[in-house]
């Protein structure tokens, strides 16, 4: 029996200084990475409207434009023909127009009749707003016109709009490429257009180019229409601007055919062998949503294109979706299962949107969850339906939901349908409550409602609303008819309950309570957030699940009882035996956390450590999660969180380790300086030892896909530990490469890199360096830039965050800024070298091009640095640098609030969290025997309920 527990005392003690303190969690488990495609705009005035007026709507556009980008010339003409239909008697006709300019117009009726009317225009250049008017008319009602539009614009550097990207290829020749990236408001940047979600309308593309060049969009080519050195396209259905795609380059592709539809994969010459995972997952995915939705792909083609400079991530262009290259291509001798199952994973999720958000687009962007949350769930669901073995959905339950999670503990967390009209507004809602959250809700749902009948309501929403937009009452009414079509009884309306998950913001603590003499349970709700102090009014219809240790049995999803909006409700039907633990939320689908009685905590813990394998991978690593923030904010005792991960040893499956590891790395984090972290290290070996051990450092040919995951995690962990034959065995690993050339087994090179380059040498630091340097891998590139920053010393990181701001070096523009954060997030070495660094080249490094989402790299890690900050001498250093900085143009006036706040909460955090740590391991590494505490605390735990 391994040791475990520690005497009631000291478990006592740690309660009573919890009880104490307030907690606030930490800033750096806050910071996320977001989609923000327009927070490069300045803010905007509050007083107007940024909704063009309903006057005017827009039929067809007829766009030509004609670029020399062969050249590298930015410059750009256009011409954008609208059919459009007046609405309303007006005088005026308004657009949207970005950095466009030299405008010339005219206006004919639409039946040809009538003179052609030269109009005049002013432009609101705030609201981004074109209006043409001609004195003396007036736009009648019901009539039909032409709007020809002449113009001309640049190609952005920016990744934004319609812009330049480069490559150098194998020859050594830098290559130009024309490429777009409209969503949200960007469509105005190349053309003229209503660049709203519902403003629906035909696309037909006309691009003038090099012959030597090709063009790509989102429909066929239009070989009859089209000529050496000009490419028309087939029109478009009828979709919002921001689907609307263009490429011009001398890409190349792979293609092939499934479920009826041509699928294609494009990416610049010599990439062609990486094409094919891409392409066959796209096929096969296409046919799993395509069969789950029962609605077929509208188009009659469907192109995916890798981007060099790409930083959206993936785009859902209707018919042409465009990624990161390293999103996209696969090489199968080096290419990592992280990067196969990105790229599966990604394109299935742009692949969703070919129907939430292109055949049913959003009514505005206040329901952006509407599509993205869509997508986040399939792009796990397309993948668990196309390749079932992989079990994917443990990857969403370690990722999105806990993001998802952590993100709605904040009592400010807005709601999923959240109004916005500006584009500064837009863009903050690309956040992890549209994406994480909207996914984690609507598969909460999926489960509780049966997916038989979640699948036809989806089939009803897209059926009734396809080619035209739509809002969340709109699926609310699918849903609601789809149960009615399944004859499946709901507790409530399908929008009193759906409603209470989108119209507010914040997630439910459900905290439960045994009766156990009768068996019966009692379920109290309430808002969770970090502070247990704090009170809300909030309350949700929850669906509800459970199973017991007698019996087992997490495969039933569906909800067998609700809290209708209510405070607490008593399960009376349940009849648990005392000695059984409960666990509710079966395979963690439901969106919720939940925390239980002392008693039934200590019978789980008993329960993991002798048959771990009776309760469900998900539902183990929700366990680990939801104690780790109970503890941390003072709700249960440390010992209870820090008990339960003894099981550890007996585990091995990814989403438990995943948890495990995000407790582990915090703690050690802040304990790393302490002078009992021997103790706490001693702690983590004995966790992890076992299961190194099983899993070592060598890839296994044909195990299981996650496996390779959780290996990767295990090294981690027990190199943290100090695990002896864990340092030695990575760092031989990677001195073989060094000095050998032997590769590293391209699924163990992320831990080998990063635990080797900790106990590296100049020759071996360089080594890797300069492998990335030259790569032309984008994954791989990535890979490095990660793994660089685990050096540990001084010296060598010098060197490495130097390179951010040498132009001459081999790093891209949007790399540069990618190098401090894997450094000062490395330990107490990389964040006083970062500081360094800056304090001597801030200037330097703040001009460096910020890109897609505009937010200044040196704002941008100060505020990351602060995260990390846990000494007074560390605070100290970083203050100078603020000190430095503060008041330039670089960073707002709130830099200093920001760093103080976040560096305050970790402070907090060790106040309120380091003493009852250090305490319970060190007991533990002095041998607290296990049997004797768990017995007495089972006792305490009989013997409370008996007297109240």
């Amino acid at each position: 029996m391994a040791r475990a527990l520690v005497p009631i005392f000291v478990l006592f003690v740690a309660a009573i200084t919890q009880a104490s303190v307030v907690r606030q969690f930490p800033p750096f488990e806050r910071l996320e990475l977001l989609e923000n495609p327009n927070q490069r705009l300045t803010p905007r005035a509050d007083e107007d409207t940024y909704r063009l007026p309903n006057n005017t709507e827009p039929i067809s556009y007829d766009i030509t434009i004609s670029t020399n980008v062969h050249t590298g010339e930015t410059g750009f003409n256009g011409t954008v023909v609208i059919t459009l239909e007046v609405i309303e008697n007006s005088e005026i006709i308004v657009v949207h127009a970005r950095q466009l300019a030299n405008f010339s117009a005219t206006l004919r009726q639409a039946d040809g009749q009538g003179n052609e009317i030269a109009l005049e225009y002013t432009q609101d250049i705030d609201r981004e707003f074109l209006k043409f008017f001609a004195n003396g008319v007036t736009f009648t009602a019901g009539t039909k016109w032409l709007l020809t539009i002449k113009y001309q614009g640049n190609l952005r550097t920016d990744n934004g709009g319609f812009y330049l990207s480069t490559y150098t290829d194998e020859n050594g020749a830098t290559k130009y490429l024309a490429t777009t990236q409209f969503e949200s408001t960007d469509a105005r940047h190349a053309f003229p257009c209503y660049d709203e979600p519902a403003k629906r309308a035909n696309f037909t593309i006309t691009i003038h180019h090099d012959p030597s060049y090709n063009v790509i969009s989102n429909m066929p080519v239009n070989e009859a229409k089209s000529s050496s050195g000009v490419t028309s396209f087939e029109p478009t259905l009828k979709m919002p601007s921001y689907l609307v795609a263009f490429i011009v380059s001398e890409f190349v592709s792979s293609e092939g055919k499934l479920n009826d539809l041509p699928q294609r994969v494009f990416s610049r010459k010599g990439t062609e062998h990486e094409q094919e995972w891409a392409l066959t997952t796209g096929m096969l995915v296409e046919k799993r949503l395509s069969g789950y939705f029962d609605v077929p792909f509208a188009l009659p083609k469907l192109d995916q294109a890798a981007i060099p400079d790409f930083a959206a991530g993936a785009m859902e262009n209707w018919g042409l979706a465009t990624y990161r290259e390293e999103y996209l291509l696969y090489n199968t001798e080096n290419s990592t299962v992280d990067t196969q199952t990105n790229i599966a994973t990604i394109e299935a999720h742009e692949d969703a949107h070919m129907w939430f958000g292109d055949l049913v687009a959003i009514e505005w962007w206040s329901y952006l969850w509407l599509k993205e949350g869509f997508a986040t769930l399939f792009e796990n669901l397309a993948v668990d339906l196309a390749y079932p073995e992989w079990d994917i959905f443990q990857t969403f339950h370690a990722a999105n939901y806990q993001r998802a999670l952590i993100t709605d503990a904040n009592p400010n967390a807005r709601p999923l349908t959240y109004f916005v009209e500006k584009p500064s507004e837009i863009a903050l809602l690309f956040d992890g409550i549209s994406y994480a959250k909207g996914g984690s809700v609507l598969d909460m749902w999926r489960h509780a409602l049966t997916n038989k009948v979640f699948q036809r309501g989806l089939h009803n929403y897209l059926e009734a609303n396809k080619f035209s937009s739509a809002n969340e009452t709109d699926l609310f009414d699918a849903i609601a008819l789809a149960a009615r079509e399944e004859n499946f009884p709901v507790k409530a309306t399908i929008e009193e309950m759906f409603s209470s998950w989108t119209r507010q913001g914040g997630v439910p603590l459900l905290t439960v309570e045994r009766n156990y003499d009768d068996g019966s349970f009692t379920i109290k709700q309430e808002q969770y957030t970090d502070d247990k102090n704090y009170e809300s009014s909030k309350l949700w219809y929850v669906p509800i699940n459970y199973a017991v240790h007698s019996s087992p049995d997490f495969r039933n999803t569906m909800a067998t009882h609700y809290l209708l909006k209510e405070k607490e409700m008593t399960v009376g039907d349940a009849k648990t035996n005392k000695d059984d633990w409960l666990i509710l939320n079966k395979q963690s689908t439901g969106y919720y956390r939940i925390n239980y009685d002392s008693q039934n905590w200590q019978l789980i813990t008993e329960g993991l450590i002798s048959r771990p394998h009776k309760i469900h991978p998900r539902n183990r690593a929700q366990l680990i999660s939801d104690l780790y923030r109970f503890a941390s904010s003072g709700r249960v005792p440390h010992g209870t969180l820090l008990q339960l991960l003894t099981y550890l040893p007996k585990e091995d499956q990814y989403a438990p380790w995943s948890a495990a590891n995000t407790v582990i790395t915090l703690f050690n984090r802040y304990l790393g300086s302490d002078s009992a972290f021997g103790n706490f290290q001693f702690y983590v070996n004995h966790l992890v030892n076992e299961q190194y051990d099983k899993f070592g450092v060598n890839d296994v040919h044909g195990e299981q896909h996650l496996a390779k995951y959780t290996r990767n995690v295990v090294i981690n962990v027990a190199c943290l530990a100090g695990l002896e034959s864990c340092l030695k065995e990575t760092k031989d690993k990677l001195q073989t490469l060094v000095d050998n050339g032997t590769p590293i087994e391209a699924n163990l090179q992320a831990p080998v890199y990063c635990n080797g380059l900790k106990q590296a040498n100049d020759e071996t630091f360089d080594f890797v360096y300069n492998k990335m340097m030259n790569s032309n891998d984008q994954a791989e590139r990535r890979l490095l830039i990660s793994a660089l920053g685990c050096a540990q010393s001084s010296k060598q990181l010098e060197k490495y965050v130097s390179s951010s701001i040498d132009k001459s070096n081999k790093l891209r523009s949007q790399e540069r800024y990618t190098i401090l954060s894997p450094t000062y997030s490395r330990g107490e070495v990389g964040l006083l070298v970062c500081i360094d660094f800056l304090l001597e080249n801030w200037e330097a490094y703040g001009n460096l091009n910020a890109g897609f989402g505009g937010v200044n790299p040196l704002y941008t890690d100060i505020i990351g640095m602060s995260a990390y900050v846990v000494t007074d001498s560390q605070k100290a250093k970083l203050q100078e640098l603020v000190d430095k900085v503060k008041g330039s143009a670089f960073v707002p006036s709130t830099l200093q609030s920001s760093v103080d706040d976040n560096i305050q909460a970790n402070m907090d955090w060790l106040s309120a969290n380091r003493e009852p740590i250090i305490s319970w391991v060190s007991s533990f590494r002095n041998g607290s025997p296990a049997i004797s505490a768990s017995i007495l605390a089972m006792a305490l735990c009989l013997l409370a309920s008996k007297l109240f």
